[in-house]
């Protein structure tokens, strides 16, 4: 149970309270956690510094997105009963101290402890620290869902153009050595810890019987896909529709990710035997790009959500990104702005798909607990976070192996994940609104039963 300062009862906003102060509380989080993405300016220093390999390098980072997932799902529920204020301060703690187990890890070249700190407990953080604010965004903003979570998310999304220079800057200044990243991982861990907890002085949750001034909520059209019903988590994780949204989740996550992760090098490959091949510094440039659009995509495309719709804009991401895949499968080395410019869109549907889904959540299971809810779905993260790069990464390494170079490193992946985002778009034209049956009686939005399970 929280208590004292943390207590959910000890958040709730005063008459008064500007709803525009919850965005800047949640980013001082996202912006925070969001170092995960940079994860890859520490990977050639270890591998010096501790000899391994660059599989081993990245454990620290897998397993950080698979703690994401699981951490949210478990504790999605603990989020809504215990309030974002509890939820901050706990990824707060799991992500900084994550960094100073690091650093110990580093210190004393016992690798498992840089998994355990930065992947295990620090990806405990990701997990809270990533659901906590969205519930809480929601039920400020019911008149724009969208463009709420959309701009907390987009601070995750861009936690990275942060971090990674100023991780760079740091190794350059302590050295790349054992000591260095030792004292580059205590230094983000503590100024993360600061960071982190202005969100936790910051945040509040509004009164059961707040709404936004001159706001009335639309009655449900019959059929329509916004609810005025609450669902359960456990009551939404037995609907057809939670399901639908998982696999909608997974694979528009899958075909971003597998990009992200292997951009430099993927795009140097492809165009390796045309008569421009990419350089290392285009390719680092490129990878920039593609942070940068991940980034404004979850601000733009959950904002225009808002507007079309949650369905429609599923739509795009899915039907559009795989027509985008197609032309570079396609295109092959033929032309690099091509290759860039699909890139690039990808990525923002990539990001635009965080962004929106809680808002997707909310219309069709409503706000008592889309906090819990959206933490279940995240698992979806977890698979998608080893699927992309597996598929990727496996497919060219055995291409590679068999004497190929160029596009048909690649290309066989490419087709692989349009197969998926057809069948994540089929999925999303199966979402209908949820049956009666699963709806909550008449209960308090802001205040979930403290009975209720995780």
């Amino acid at each position: 149970m929280a208590l004292g300062f943390l207590d959910r009862s000890r958040v709730v906003a005063p008459p008064g309270w500007s709803r525009w102060l919850i965005p800047p509380a949640a980013l001082s989080v996202h912006l925070a956690i969001g170092q995960a993405y940079a994860w890859s300016v520490f990977k050639s220093p270890l591998e010096g510094a501790l000899s391994l390999s660059g599989t081993a390098s990245a454990l620290p980072f897998q397993l950080g997105i698979v703690m994401l997932g699981l951490s949210a799902a478990f504790g999605g529920t603990l989020v809504e009963r215990n309030g974002p204020r509890w939820a901050m301060f706990v990824s707060t703690v799991c992500f900084s101290s994550g960094f100073l187990i690091a650093a110990l890890g580093v210190a004393t070249r016992q690798y498992w402890l840089v998994v355990l700190g930065y992947g295990g407990i620090g990806g405990i953080g990701l997990g809270i620290g990533y659901i906590s604010p969205v519930s809480t965004l929601i039920k400020w903003f019911p008149d724009r869902p969208g463009m709420a979570t959309g701009i907390a998310i987009m601070g995750f999304g861009g936690g990275a153009l942060i971090a990674s220079p100023w991780s760079a800057a740091m190794l350059d200044g302590f050295g790349k050595d054992v000591t260095g990243i030792a004292q580059t991982f205590i230094t983000h861990g503590l100024v993360y810890a600061v960071f982190m907890s202005v969100g936790v002085l910051l945040v509040r949750v509004p009164a059961p019987d707040w709404k936004p001034k001159g706001w009335t909520p639309k009655p449900a059209a019959a059929g329509g896909m916004i609810t005025t019903a609450q669902v359960s988590a456990n009551n939404a994780i037995r609907t057809p529709q939670f399901w639908l949204l998982w696999v909608v989740l997974c694979f528009n996550v899958t075909a971003g990710i597998g990009i992200l992760e292997k951009a430099a090098p993927m795009i140097r490959d492809f165009f390796a035997n045309s008569a421009l091949p990419v350089s290392a510094a285009s390719a680092a440039g490129f990878v920039a790009l593609l942070s940068l659009t991940n980034m404004i995509g979850r601000f733009v495309w959950s904002s225009t959500s808002d507007l079309v719709g949650r369905k429609n804009i599923y739509r795009l991401y899915l039907g559009v990104g795989g027509l985008l895949y197609l032309a570079i499968a396609l295109a092959g080395d033929v032309s690099t702005p091509l290759f860039v410019v699909c890139a690039m869109v990808i990525l923002s549907f990539y990001g635009g798909g965080f962004a929106t889904i809680p808002a997707y959540l909310k219309d069709l299971f409503g706000t008592y607990q889309v906090g819990a809810i959206h933490g279940r779905l995240l698992t979806a993260w977890s698979l998608a976070g080893v699927l992309g790069p597996l598929i990727i990464n496996a497919i060219a390494d055995a291409q590679k192996a068999a004497g190929k170079s160029g596009p048909a490193l690649y290309t066989t992946s490419l087709y692989i994940v349009i197969g998926l985002l057809v069948i994540g778009f089929i999925a999303n034209e199966l979402v209908r609104p949820v049956h009666p049956r699963f709806h909550e009686p008449q209960r308090p939005v802001a205040a979930p039963s403290k009975a209720e399970a995780v």
